[in-house]
């Protein structure tokens, strides 16, 4: 897509030029992404590829000269022959095939650290015959591990501008700005050609040999990987030992989520806070009818239940990101191959089960990259049972609702959801290797990227993503959604019983204290949200349903939010929020959280208690509530069969496993 120049006043209005196009590509680890956050900053959009489900980020960068520059970044890639979808696309874009428009200059980031390894996938751009700029980033731990490389000799056998930078701190993105600038427009004239660059075509061995070559002519030494330093030898000791770097995973996850119930119930307050004034709001300047509570408890009370974890998934991305920056995450995925391989699953599915745990869509879109057609099943049909963040809001509050106060005991529920998920998809994946899948996963090649201090820059602007995209559905699904519930909960409307009028009638005539007053009103106003509640069409879909989850210890509210969150999980927040809100105008001060916890039953005893609360933690770790998965299965799978055992197959498993924990805990005195 083209991105027009911004308007400039005054002489300088003349000199604009129309947006070029620059293709921003590396070896992953490189510090790609970070350039391109310095580069573009928040003018960037994440879309896909013309024809593809892999998304790409695409930015505007102003270039010295009045050159504005539309940055694409694409897919991380060792070399440009590898017949998977990144290197087809990255080839695609270079040439300019199908629907692509060919770039006007290359930008290639490359480790400093690594070298040899990254100048093969340079020599392979060079032979595009387009210009090139190479930004040599991590030149600082290059330097800390005594490699000392001249840039201006890496210049002259490359043939094209090579800047040194340290993209994490920003060094030398000015530089790369001049650069790119200059070879656009070619002025002042392009360097000579390099020195013995392969042609087009040339095989691997021959660009290594080559790389080689420049490696010693522009380092004084052939190879740079092994300039490994003892401290960071102890540390892969550790962090990749096979019991070690399980324990220090386990360990830094679970610091992770205790950090997300410390620091973020400030924010969630603020939240809670900020939704229950509009709501009074709204009640007051509305006139009283269907409008005013459909905006005050449909709208706003609903998506209020659903937007105050938002400080806990920004958070999480937030920290997911640190951790992938500092280089930690690759050692993750190096101890967990172990395990997974174990268990039937290739190495190449840790991608897609990491990727899962944000969301299961471009979790199983990720799967193409598995090239094995067996594995690639396997992946697909266990990547939902890992926790996406759609169910973060329902973790909270449901382990909120288990241990209140209490935010130790609460992140360890928390991070035990994690592990039940990632433990039923390990076990499914034996489970479907003995039985429908038959035979053994294939290795998998990782590389250890150096250890960095990670970037705040990419971690902000990461949060800043999911958090818009969280928002995005909160403000369009949930919110559709919210409204169907809150007219499901109020319509049709109901007369109030006769105990609720008889104590109204006695409030408003009988001579009592102010304070015997208010103990009737609100006797009555509760038996009239429970007469409206039970004969609204909610409560009529929920006693229809309600017998199928009776042993789990759901009620007929509870098993109304259960079938809404099969739309979406996220839902079950806002679904509750609504069945529970009340119609009074002081419900709309209650925390949401407060809320749901005082729900009763029609009994008028508590409706989650630790057991029912448990029960319905464990069903929704492991139930497939959410129908874009299955559609997204049924697409890479190319058929609806498997789409209809992953959703029969989770929900039976999420029954009988609720069903097991709620029946055993009240057979242990826990109600």
């Amino acid at each position: 897509m083209a991105v027009a120049a911004p308007q400039t006043t005054g002489a300088a209005s003349s000199t604009v030029r129309d947006a070029a196009r620059v293709a921003l590509i590396g070896n992953p680890n490189t510090g790609k992404t970070t350039l391109f956050n310095r580069l573009c900053g928040a003018r960037a959009k994440t879309s896909n590829f013309p024809g593809t489900t892999t998304a790409s980020r695409v930015g505007r960068a102003a270039l010295p000269g009045d050159w504005i520059a539309e940055i694409i970044d694409l897919p991380g890639l060792y070399e440009l022959g590898l017949d998977v979808p990144e290197t087809r696309i990255a080839r695609d874009v270079l040439s300019g095939a199908g629907l692509y428009r060919q770039p006007d200059a290359v930008l290639v980031v490359i480790d400093a650290c690594n070298l040899t390894r990254n100048l093969v996938l340079v020599g392979e751009l060079l032979a595009y015959d387009l210009p090139v700029v190479v930004a040599l980033n991590m030149i600082d731990l290059a330097q800390g591990r005594g490699l000392t490389i001249d840039g201006q000799k890496l210049s002259e056998r490359l043939g094209c501008p090579v800047v040194p930078m340290i993209a994490r701190r920003g060094d030398g993105v000015d530089e790369v700005r001049s650069a790119l600038a200059r070879s656009l427009g070619r002025t002042p004239p392009a360097q000579a050609p390099a020195v013995g660059i392969p042609g087009e075509g040339a095989s691997i061995e021959v660009l290594t040999n080559w790389a080689d070559d420049v490696m010693a002519y522009s380092a004084g030494r052939p190879s740079a990987p092994h300039a490994r330093d003892p401290f960071t030898e102890r540390l892969d000791g550790v962090f990749t030992h096979p019991a070690l770097g399980l324990v220090v995973f386990l360990l830094v996850m679970g610091g992770l989520f205790y950090t997300l119930f410390a620091l973020a119930t400030i924010p969630m307050d603020l939240i809670e806070a900020t939704f229950a004034r509009l709501g009074d709001f709204a009640a007051q300047v509305l006139p009283e009818g269907p409008v005013r509570d459909l905006v005050s408890q449909g709208i706003i009370g609903g998506v209020a239940g659903t937007v105050v974890f938002l400080p806990q998934i920004c958070l999480l991305f937030f920290l997911i990101s640190l951790l992938e920056d500092t280089g930690y995450l690759a050692r993750a995925a190096f101890v967990m191959d172990r395990v997974l391989r174990r268990f039937g699953l290739p190495g190449h599915a840790f991608v897609p089960l990491l990727t899962s745990s944000a969301c299961a869509l471009p979790g199983i879109m990720s799967t193409r990259l598995i090239p094995d057609r067996r594995d690639r099943l396997a992946t697909i049909l266990v990547a939902p049972l890992m926790s996406c963040s759609a169910r973060l809001p329902v973790y909270v509050l449901l382990t909120s609702l288990l241990f209140p106060r209490q935010p130790l005991y609460a992140a360890a529920c928390f991070a035990a959801c994690y592990l039940l998920g990632a433990l039923a998809a390990l076990g499914t994946a034996t489970l479907i290797g003995r039985t429908w899948l038959r035979g053994e996963a294939r290795p998998m090649v990782l590389e250890l990227p150096t250890y960095k201090w990670p970037s705040l820059r990419n971690a902000v602007f990461t949060a800043k993503d999911q958090g818009l995209a969280f928002l995005q559905t909160a403000g369009t699904v949930i919110m559709a959604i919210c409204i169907v519930m809150w007219w499901l909960s109020a319509y049709p409307q109901v007369p109030p019983p006769e105990r609720a009028v008889a104590l109204r009638a006695q409030a408003s005539s009988a001579t009592m204290s102010d304070a015997q007053r208010d103990v009737w009103l609100a006797e009555a106003e509760a038996l009239e949200v429970k007469a409206s509640q039970r004969g609204s069409f909610a409560g009529q879909l929920g006693r229809l349903a309600q017998p199928v989850f009776a042993p789990l210890g759901f009620d007929a509210q509870l098993t109304v939010g259960i079938l809404t969150s099969f739309l979406a999980r996220e839902v079950f927040v806002s679904t509750m929020s609504v069945l529970v809100g009340g119609s009074g105008d002081a419900e709309v001060d209650v925390g949401v959280i407060e809320r749901i916890r005082s729900a009763t039953r029609d009994d008028g005893t508590p409706l989650f208690t630790a057991a029912t609360s448990a029960s319905a933690l464990v069903f929704f770790v492991l139930a497939m509530q959410c129908l874009p998965t299955l559609t997204v299965t049924r697409r890479e799978t190319g058929s609806g069969r498997y789409a209809f055992l992953q959703f029969a197959y989770m929900s039976v498993l999420a029954y009988v496993a609720a069903l097991v924990v709620y029946q055993a805990l009240r057979a242990g005195g826990i109600q």
